[in-house]
């Protein structure tokens, strides 16, 4: 007897912020899964503590949804291009994807990078116009620029031919055209059911299940998430594991699940076309195949981009080292990364020349800042190096990573933030004014991206948007200027006195208040001045009995810079570190003592 029933896998795929999760929130909410009486949080689906502070997805998370007789299997995928190697392996278990783009700003550069994974695979995307109840919307624009992104990037006859919607995923509402009544997703749900066909029936086929996402759990270990492409996969059966076309093990299914929902459903069996959850093998890796014993048929392994940043990940050896941290040596930092290997297929980890460290590199500082935050919040204390963008050869020319840039200011600051992108060896591809905003684009190397956030937030008096994603490799674009301004480094351990700051203060902009204990070679400010300069925040005001009347009036101190994890990656220098602990982030100097410095930067200068 055949298991199906019909089923289609859709995943949402959009630009960050343009509501991919609230969209799958009404999905739920209009199918029934909640009970009247629920009590039912935001984007319920993104379940991860970093992903609520931020608003952003981080990972990609399944869940299923009955309409008619029709089960569909919904993936809410991440818009960060960092993440992108979440989306390409998801991308590769659906039947077709909900292309969501605001209604005011338009396609956006992580748009373009996840309808481009769509279209190669030969995908036919469902367009729906997001926040058409905005004042500014331009719903009709928007239409078009999304058809000629599609043509860019090559789009068959029959992609280019996509059926639109309109909507406001907030209201849960899906719209044919602008001026219909409708007051639900009905609309939306129809064109996923008409636009594509259900599953093909592969039951009586020999198995074949692709393992597209790793996930654990603590009683039963490492799970493996995947679509059946064909058969029917049975709890408790005997399976062979390919990678490719190489055999890896057998293996034995110990638990099988479904998703109803967003719960996992424990079943006997699934037919093809379903996304299962598997336990049972330790080992099981992303885009293993697991096949029938008798007739194995395996599937060509997927393609994951190459990283293009790294940092160092070290072992923290400031004095202030296993105060609030748990887990301080090489070997937690080795566990760690290894753990964090089984389920991010994005990441790659080197041993270093020495053994206080780790190579690790990334698809970009948001997610390699990630691993780092959710280290943090674990108990792990880190020493991180500035990042460092990885070039490859090709043709005997060296290669570096581009980005596209698109930024959204005010006009007035426009020219400051042309000629900062200039000086990064950034080129304008196009500009247009809106009103009083000035929307450019550009195609930037990665390399003078770094640092450069928290310059155009100051230049555009915190008015402006940049949002960026990795566009191709160019050659090699020369030197870049890096940090302009020198640092203030504490000359020794002590806790920071307001007299010494307010009188440090004119010179230097503080990165520290008073009360806070510092050490030799922490970076406490940054110059005024291009040199570094040894300083004592820890001196206080001499006692006396002599009192005079104007002198002694109660120091005024600016608020000290707080950095954020990923501005102090940005701001540090190639001699400085990020030291991240469970309750601080501190900078610091690589050599703490000021001989030490001094005899390293002499060598490097010899070289």
């Amino acid at each position: 007897m055949s298991l199906k029933h019909k089923i289609i896998n859709i995943a949402v795929i959009a630009h960050v912020d343009a509501g991919k999760s609230t969209l799958v929130d009404a999905f739920l909410s209009q199918s029934g899964v909640f009970r009247s009486n629920e009590v039912v949080k935001d984007c319920v689906m993104d379940s991860n503590d970093l992903e609520k502070e931020r608003g952003i997805t981080i990972y990609s998370k399944n869940c299923a949804i009955n309409y008619g007789d029709y089960k569909i299997n919904i993936v809410d995928t991440p818009g960060h291009s960092d993440f992108s190697s979440e989306v390409e392996r998801v991308i590769k278990t659906v039947d077709t994807v909900v292309l969501l783009v605001d209604a005011s700003e338009g396609p956006m550069p992580q748009t373009r990078f996840v309808l481009q994974k769509s279209l190669e695979l030969g995908l036919r995307p469902i367009l729906f116009i997001n926040k058409i109840d905005k004042n500014d919307q331009r719903a009709e624009e928007v239409v078009d620029e999304v058809f000629d992104l599609f043509v860019d990037l090559n789009a068959t006859d029959e992609q280019c031919e996509f059926p639109i919607i309109y909507g406001i995923a907030k209201q849960g509402i899906a719209k044919r055209e602008m001026d219909d009544d409708s007051n639900d997703l009905s609309p939306l749900f129809e064109t996923i059911i008409n636009h594509v066909e259900a599953y093909p029936a592969y039951d009586e086929e020999p198995l074949q299940l692709q393992v597209s996402a790793l996930a654990y759990d603590d009683y039963v270990g490492r799970l493996g998430i995947g679509r059946v492409y064909k058969g029917t996969v049975k709890n408790g059966s005997q399976v062979s594991i390919y990678r490719g076309e190489e055999f890896v093990s057998k293996g034995k299914i110990s638990k099988l699940s479904i998703y109803e929902g967003l719960k996992q459903v424990e079943v006997e069996e699934a037919g093809s076309g379903e996304i299962v959850v598997i336990a049972g093998m330790p080992n099981i890796s992303i885009g293993e195949t697991l096949c029938d014993m008798e007739n194995p048929n395996p599937m060509e392994m997927i393609h994951i981009e190459e990283p293009t940043l790294s940092m160092n990940f070290l072992v923290n050896d400031s004095p202030f080292c296993g105060k609030s941290g748990k887990f301080v040596t090489t070997r937690h930092i080795k566990d760690r990364l290894d753990k964090e290997l089984e389920v991010n297929v994005g990441l790659k980890v080197e041993p270093m020349d020495t053994t206080d460290g780790y190579r690790v590199s990334g698809r970009g500082e948001l997610h390699l800042s990630i691993l780092l935050e959710n280290m943090r919040r674990e108990g792990y204390e880190i020493g991180v190096s500035k990042p460092e963008v990885l070039m490859h050869k090709e043709n005997g020319k060296l290669m570096e990573p581009m980005e596209r840039v698109i930024v959204n200011c005010p006009e007035v600051y426009s020219g400051a933030v042309i000629n900062k992108l200039n000086l990064r060896k950034s080129m304008m591809e196009s500009m247009s004014i809106e009103g009083d905003y000035v929307k450019i684009e550009f195609i930037a190397p990665t390399r003078g991206l770094l640092g450069y956030r928290s310059e155009f937030i100051n230049d555009t008096r915190g008015e402006g948007t940049l949002v960026r994603s990795f566009e191709r490799y160019e050659e090699h674009k020369g030197a870049i200027p890096g940090r302009s301004n020198g640092v203030l480094v504490a000359q020794g351990p002590g806790s920071t006195m307001a007299y010494a700051l307010s009188a440090l203060s004119d010179r230097a902009s503080m990165f520290v208040d008073p009360g806070v204990e510092v050490y030799e070679g922490m970076i406490i400010g940054m110059n005024s001045r291009k040199d570094d300069m040894v300083v004592n925040p820890c001196k206080n005001k001499k006692l006396t009995n002599v009192r005079a009347s104007g002198t002694d009036d109660a120091v005024k101190l600016q608020s000290a810079r707080i950095f954020t994890l990923e501005e102090a990656l940005e701001f540090i220098d190639d001699d400085e570190l990020v030291e991240i602990t469970p309750d601080a982030i501190r900078l610091r100097k690589r050599f703490l003592n000021e001989t030490d410095r001094l005899r390293y930067n002499k060598s490097r200068q010899s070289k």
